[in-house]
């Protein structure tokens, strides 16, 4: 090999592991949003639950009207943590797709599915959630999308030449 196709092949290594280190990372974050969600719900399941995702600029906790009657505060609790375990179960698949991409496993089927399911959930949470103010916008709301975004615009560059049939 030349230096020039050397220093290419490096390039293009660093490009994937740049990738699949933020798939691992994203995917250990929101791992740990399925832990707070458990935690929170052992522990109070009606407020602790609702004040560990509110707090934005315009849903404030201390503004919020918690419900008081039992079967709304069973559905809420329910629902919440049914979000936190989602979130985590999308946490283990982005920590399947940076070890997929690091073992060059089917790397273009994993770039596609961080791509969308990972940008589906990413991108809802981030405009439907922390843009509008409802849960508060700091490194940990925001780190997500940015690795997000760090990986799908990182990995192209470092992936195999993309061959339809060698998707599935």
């Amino acid at each position: 090999m030349d230096d020039n196709k050397i220093e290419s092949q490096n390039r293009l290594n660093t490009a994937v592991k740049i990738g699949s280190i933020a798939y691992v990372i994203w995917g250990i974050l929101h791992i740990y949003v399925g832990y707070i969600g458990v935690s929170q719900f052992i522990a109070d399941p009606n407020r602790g639950l609702w004040s560990a995702l509110l707090g934005g600029d315009k849903m404030p906790v201390d503004k919020f009207q918690f419900a008081t009657d039992p079967m709304t505060l069973k559905v809420t609790a329910n629902f919440i943590l049914n979000f936190c375990l989602d979130v985590a179960g999308y946490g283990f698949l982005g920590i399947l797709l940076g070890i997929m991409l690091w073992k060059n496993s089917k790397p273009w089927l994993a770039y596609f599915i961080g791509l969308f399911i990972i940008g589906l959930a990413d991108l809802s949470f981030l405009f439907l959630q922390v843009i509008p103010g409802h849960i508060k916008g700091d490194l940990g709301t925001y780190g997500g999308p940015i690795l997000w975004f760090i990986a799908i615009i990182a990995l192209p560059f470092g992936l195999p030449k993309f061959k339809l049939k060698e998707l599935f």
